[in-house]
């Protein structure tokens, strides 16, 4: 050749030979096509499985057969990747329906290699077949393979969704893909909803598509990551492992996982634990061991003497793979080109291609029809006549010659003369007659159906539907991955390392708070002095007393209408006989004040909170509605100009509530009055009140209940709640307490029993404490007798029940 010397700026010559070389990976080897969710090797390997024969229920071959045959005839590169990559889709730990069948040593979960491809046996998976299903029927495109001595599919016609239900991982150069295995059942469910009715949206899609389904389980959080990957086609979702704890009597308690993360290997697991102990970074570990068989995985850990197992747990979730992000990346080829998709587009781009599939099918049918009705049309017509056929048959030359003039005298094509001529002597029969009069009519019928199919896409799309409704059927199962609803930090907050014990919480009238351990108020006998509980000053006394945990919730709502909410662990831990601090340096009050504190973990839904405000407003809203209160506060109600809330008490729909107010009315009425509302809804009427008055305080009650009603000068009467009349809503009561100059307007109505002592505290700071069996019980509309000898300028401001209860 003579010498040829081309001149390139060196610039634009690696720019062109980089970018050939990247779509070369991206398109050859990293990125799997949409329509069947396979890389090359993928494809080429099953197509030569399909070609050797190795299908289920035939004999296994050696792996190193496959290999052979892949890299001989249609990949040519090293023999590792294509082990690498039928070892994969063998293992039932890498994929969620596998697609080879395998026999040997293909590996572990613990990250142990495969045997060599000489020692391992395979065969196509029975869903494999599905794959390849109507390959021969001109289903799909063919290219010559790298030395143009055989034709290789460019897709397979995929009849199972291998894409969304097996998944993908793979890195290109500049970018990579990701999609996680599903759920065949809910993934045929999503394809059959979205067949129904093409516009549905991504939100209608996820009711049918729950999320990932891992072939090792495990437990994922469907967070906003979550959302934002099947709406955008990126996204991250938080993956972690499941775990039991086992307390043996008499033993340490243990922790056995069973499940773990997607593609984290147990032996990664087990080496960062010990690398953490030997770091002295958990303290808590006393053995490892790893007891998994053929049943699945057992990983014990044993906790230590002293150590809180759920505490060990959350370290060992924070420090290990136990818990992992995994990144989707909707990333595929559409057309040759890459593109990222969201989780409609991905169900389409199926669909569309299985339809293309079907039609290709059904012509494929409907020509192999038309040609046999054409063949039995020619049989039929000799049958006719069949004595006259058998003359000119038999008086012909040859073969040849008997053609030409069976052609002539009945009408045939050549291919009609040509099968007369090759019929056997059994087809002139009259029972081979009738079975061929049946073949055409049913061949008629199919013709009918192939056209129709080619002219509608409804029906087109209700065959997709039937076989995929059928897919289901045979290969559907349940789903291995616990989905769970709301968000998850990706790190760990303080919650998960703080041990959930018991604990008291103290609120005070001046709004000092704390929380001493349970264990700080030892056991004493009976009879014994006790303890003090908490340090009094002045006028204070505590409002809320309550066992808790320390993982519960306390909901503070206040006198503005505002709600706010702190962990247990939050509050300031105090001594037994400590004071504690003010609630307002811990939630943002300014100026506001607490009305009320709740304690709570678990809400009951028949719970609601019933707002009275002094304009004798109610409101009714379920607890539940303040799930979300935080330390910043959000609204509880909303309240009219120069209005404020009086108390807010937990109640249920069953129970019965009465108001009271300054001048002595009280409204007694069914909960259920008040109907559910909004957190930030206004109320209704509870109590229509008159000039000057207003709503002082409201207590749930039943009739058999008792009510002390106290008043400002000191004076107080016991009243049976059965006595006052139950009216409705909205109404302007009943007297319950006769008001003079002398006993002052009403200050406080309790329910209270005959054992219980109640805490009078005066304006001054003068208190008394008294019996409640001391106070004399009257009818509703009566003075009462007096509790507290007030000086004149003085007044009763506060009255708190104290229960007289031994545990």
């Amino acid at each position: 050749m003579p010498e040829q010397i081309l001149e390139s700026v060196i610039e634009d010559e690696l720019k062109r030979s980089y970018i050939d070389y990247a779509m070369s990976v991206i398109v050859g080897r990293a990125i799997p096509d949409v329509r069947d969710g396979l890389k090359p090797v993928q494809r080429r390997i099953l197509y030569a499985m399909y070609d050797l024969g190795l299908l289920p229920g035939r004999p296994f071959r050696k792996s190193a057969t496959v290999v052979g045959e892949v890299i001989g005839k249609y990949h040519p590169h090293g023999d590792s990747p294509v082990y690498e990559a039928l070892v994969r889709m063998a293992q039932d730990f890498s994929l969620r329906y596998p697609l080879v069948q395998g026999q040997g040593n293909f590996g572990s979960i613990d990250g142990d290699p495969p045997a060599a491809y000489r020692y391992t046996e395979a065969r196509l998976s029975p869903i494999a077949l599905e794959m390849l299903e109507g390959i021969e029927e001109e289903t799909v495109d063919w290219v010559p393979n790298f030395d143009g001595r055989l034709q290789e599919p460019v897709v397979l016609p995929g009849k199972f969704p291998n894409l969304l239900c097996n998944g993908t991982t793979g890195i290109a150069v500049g970018m990579a893909t990701s999609l996680p295995p599903h759920n065949l059942s809910e993934v045929v469910d999503a394809l059959v909803a979205l067949i129904d009715n093409p516009d549905l949206e991504i939100s209608d899609i996820l009711q049918h598509l729950k999320g990932p389904d891992f072939p090792t389980a495990g437990i994922l959080y469907r967070d906003e990551g979550f959302f934002q990957a099947y709406r955008t086609g990126r996204g991250r979702v938080v993956v972690e492992a499941r775990a039991e704890i086992e307390t043996p009597k008499g033993k340490n308690a243990r922790i056995v996982i069973r499940e773990i993360p997607y593609m984290v290997s147990k032996a990664t697991i087990i080496d960062r634990i010990v690398q953490l102990v030997r770091a002295k970074k958990l303290e808590g570990v006393a053995d490892l061991r790893d007891e998994s068989d053929r049943e699945g995985i057992r990983l014990v850990v044993e906790v230590k003497r002293g150590y809180d197992p759920e505490i060990l747990w959350n370290q060992l979730l924070l420090h290990t793979p136990l818990r992992i992000s995994f990144s989707m990346i909707f990333l595929v080829l559409v057309d040759g080109e890459p593109k990222l998709l969201n989780i409609k587009e991905l169900l389409e781009h199926y669909l569309s291609h299985r339809e293309e599939v079907v039609i290709r099918r059904t012509r494929f049918r409907l020509r192999k029809a038309e040609e046999r009705a054409h063949i039995l049309e020619g049989f039929l017509t000799i049958l006719d006549d069949l004595d006259r056929a058998i003359a000119i048959i038999r008086s012909s030359e040859n073969r040849e010659q008997a053609g030409e003039r069976l052609k002539e005298a009945f009408g045939l094509s050549d291919a009609q003369a040509k099968a007369v001529l090759e019929m056997r002597l059994h087809q002139l029969t009259r029972l081979e007659r009738e079975k061929l009069q049946e073949e055409y009519r049913n061949l008629l019928a199919d013709i009918e159906r192939f056209r129709a199919l080619l002219a509608s896409h409804e029906l087109r799309m209700e065959e997709i539907r039937k076989e995929l409704l059928d897919l289901k059927v045979r290969f559907g199962d349940g789903r291995r991955t616990e989905i769970r609803a709301g968000s998850l930090r990706k790190d760990f907050d303080i919650t998960d390392l703080i041990p959930d014990e018991e604990v008291v919480v103290t609120l005070t009238h001046q709004g000092y708070i704390k929380r001493t351990p349970l264990k700080s108020f030892r056991s004493q006998s009976k009879g014994g002095v006790g303890k003090q509980a908490i340090r009094l000053h002045g006028e204070d006394w505590p409002v809320l007393v309550e066992v808790v945990r320390t993982h519960d919730n306390v909901l503070f709502l206040t006198r503005e209408g505002k709600a706010f909410s702190l962990k247990v662990y939050e509050l300031p831990e105090g001594s037994v006989s400590g004071r504690g601090r003010p609630v307002s340096n811990l939630i943002q009050l300014d100026g506001d004040v607490v009305r009320a504190a709740l304690p709570y973990r678990d809400i009951p839904e028949d719970l609601f909170l019933l707002f009275v405000t002094r304009k004798g407003i109610v409101k009714r809203t379920p607890f539940t509605a303040f799930r979300n209160a935080h330390r910043g506060g959000i609204i509880a109600i909303r309240l009219e100009e120069d209005d404020e809330v009086v108390t807010v008490l937990p109640v249920r729909e069953e129970e019965e509530v009465l108001l009271a107010t300054r001048h002595g009315m009280g409204v007694r009425f069914e909960v259920k009055e008040a109907r559910p509302m909004g957190r930030t809804a206004r109320g209704v009427r509870g109590v229509l009140l008159r000039e000057q008055d207003a709503v002082v305080d409201a207590t749930p009650v039943l009739p058999e209940d008792t009510l002390l009603v106290v008043t400002e000068r000191g004076f107080g009467k016991r009243t049976p709640v059965g006595g006052i009349r139950k009216i409705h809503r909205g109404g302007r009561g009943v007297k319950i307490h006769e008001i003079t100059r002398k006993t002052g307007p009403v200050v406080r109505v309790l329910r209270v029993r005959e054992d219980d002592q109640i805490l009078l505290i005066a304006q001054s700071g003068k208190s008394i404490r008294l019996r409640v069996n001391q106070i004399r019980e009257t009818g509703r509309v009566s003075q009462g007798v007096r509790l507290f000898r007030l000086d004149f300028e003085d007044r009763v401001v506060d009255v708190a029940r104290i229960e007289e209860d031994e545990s």
